[in-house]
């Protein structure tokens, strides 16, 4: 038996302590590389593969309407993923298949991070786009006067490259930009020896701007396959000051439907005006009654569960938001009063009136109409859900003297109810936030902070809602937005495009999520 001096423990103690501190020091030192790197000078090296490979990727047509079309963009993932060491699993879920790529770290003690993208983009009209085919990617400088000059591809072998420079084309940005920053920020995070502080499984959807179906159904199935300790959505355009952007939730929607009545069938309005009911104008009274002039929603109880904190405020009242430049982008005068400013409006449900309807669709006809309808929509926040806010206008329109009904009035209900409505709706999307303050909310400021030189904006919820919410319910783990391409991409719209600037900070926000260690 080895028989050791007090001297010797002492010295052995030290050495597992040294050991041990400079394990401890291995982050620190891994995120002072980082901060200390030209990482611009690194990417740049890369950007002309990364703008061809964004190329030849975008070139693939990708509307999940049309199916065929979809094979070649889930191979073109698999060969991608693959060729960067991950395990590469296409999931059939009866509809468009979901791609899961998944990748161990050598330590096994790090936690698992998840990364939800999508790969199918919105549909086209190609006599909108300034371009022939949307689906073939154009490079383009600005000029002066606001207008584009096309440049060829061939130009980026001969020099820098001006990050204002954009690439249009159908989900040049929405989602396949992300996608592209994400295998860029992982050849060059190798490059530099840096190797990720984290198990990375990335969940690729190719029906998001479908409502993610196939997804939300594969969760009984494939549920396993997506644990993971953190979940980072990559999707959605950066503030407009164009500072790194953490979103760390969105609202949901629900739906409802309200009909209300006057004579059994359309009657001609000379006869029966002054006689017969009209609904047309019972229904703008009844809406009318559900907010006043300032815009605030007065039915009973709508905003009662939303208590913000005065630290809350503060935070809100921190975002860079230029209230004057959204009110002449919005073309207003004056926004609604719901909140103090955009960003407090936001953390409230809303209540919408997208659609409106007399009659059959009678258009101009000199009848008084026999019923009037109108579709509600609901933005959700965390404090209230869908149902509780469906209720809250069914008891308001009892409350204006209707007898609420879910199905088309009986001749008998008729001649019993002086008002009627039908009424009836659903929630298709609950709504998601993660805590700022969170071990989480620190970490990814802490990681983008690195590597920006600056605070990230912190946006504690956003207006739109994502269709993957179930699928963050169901894996009860908390869930952060990291979008990362420019403000004015016009996705969803013609002449989509990516700025290359965007391209290069999203590159680099990636290296830092990946390099930085939790928490």
């Amino acid at each position: 038996m080895l028989s050791l001096t007090p001297f010797d423990v002492r010295i052995y103690c030290s050495f597992l302590t040294l050991i041990a501190y400079l394990g401890f020091l291995s982050e620190p030192l891994k995120a002072q590389e980082l901060a200390n790197a030209d990482l611009d000078q690194v990417i740049a090296a890369q950007l002309p593969a990364t703008l061809l490979e964004h190329q030849a990727f975008v070139r693939l047509p990708n509307d999940a309407a049309f199916e065929a079309d979809m094979p070649a963009n889930i191979d073109w993932l698999k060969q991608a993923f693959s060729k960067r060491g991950f395990g590469v699993k296409v999931l059939e879920t009866g509809r468009i298949p979901l791609v899961l790529a998944e990748r161990k770290s050598s330590r096994e003690d790090v936690p698992t991070l998840l990364f939800y993208l999508h790969f199918d983009g919105q549909p086209v009209n190609k006599a909108q786009w300034d371009q022939p085919d949307p689906f073939e990617p154009v490079l383009k400088a600005p000029l002066k006067d606001g207008s584009w000059q096309s440049l060829s591809y061939d130009v980026l072998k001969k020099g820098s490259i001006d990050p204002e420079w954009r690439v249009f084309a159908r989900a040049a940005a929405d989602d396949k930009a992300p996608i592209i920053m994400l295998l860029k920020a992982l050849d060059l995070l190798k490059q530099m020896d840096i190797d990720p502080a984290f198990h990375v499984k990335v969940l690729l959807d190719g029906e998001e701007e479908k409502g993610s179906k196939g997804l939300l159904t594969s969760l009984r199935l494939y549920k396993t396959f997506y644990q993971a300790d953190h979940l980072i959505i990559l999707d959605g355009p950066e503030h407009p000051s164009r500072r790194p952007t953490l979103t760390f939730g969105c609202r949901g929607i629900a739906r409802a439907d309200v009909t209300v009545y006057g004579p059994k069938s359309s009657q001609h309005s000379g006869h029966y005006g002054n006689y017969a009911p009209n609904p047309a104008f019972r229904l703008a009274q009844l809406l009318a009654s559900m907010k006043d002039q300032n815009g605030r929603v007065m039915i009973k109880g709508y905003y009662d569960p939303v208590q913000l904190s005065e630290s809350v405020r503060k935070d809100l009242a921190a975002v860079p938001d230029d209230e004057n430049t959204l009110k002449n982008r919005l073309g207003i005068a004056e926004a609604e009063a719901v909140g103090g400013n955009y960003q407090e409006a936001l953390q409230y449900p809303s209540l919408n009136i997208p659609q409106m309807q007399t009659g059959w669709g009678m258009g101009q006809r000199t009848v008084i109409p026999d019923k009037a309808s109108a579709r509600l929509e609901m933005r959700l926040v965390p404090e209230t859900k869908g149902q509780y806010l469906i209720d809250c206008i069914r008891k308001h329109i009892e409350e204006q003297g209707y007898w609420v009904t879910d199905s088309l009035p009986t001749e008998e209900e008729r001649m019993k109810y002086a008002r009627i409505a039908t009424y009836g709706g659903g929630t298709s999307v609950e709504s998601f936030r993660t805590d700022p303050a969170s071990p989480m909310g620190q970490w990814l400021v802490r990681a983008l902070t690195t590597v920006h030189g600056e605070e990230p904006v912190q946006i504690r919820i956003m207006g739109g809602t994502v269709p993957i919410s179930p699928l963050i319910q169901a894996l009860d783990i908390p869930a952060v937005i990291v979008p990362l391409v420019n403000m004015d991409n016009n996705q969803h719209a013609p002449n989509e495009n990516i700025r290359i600037g965007n391209l290069i900070s999203g590159i680099k926000s990636l290296m830092g999520i990946l390099a930085i260690s939790y928490p």
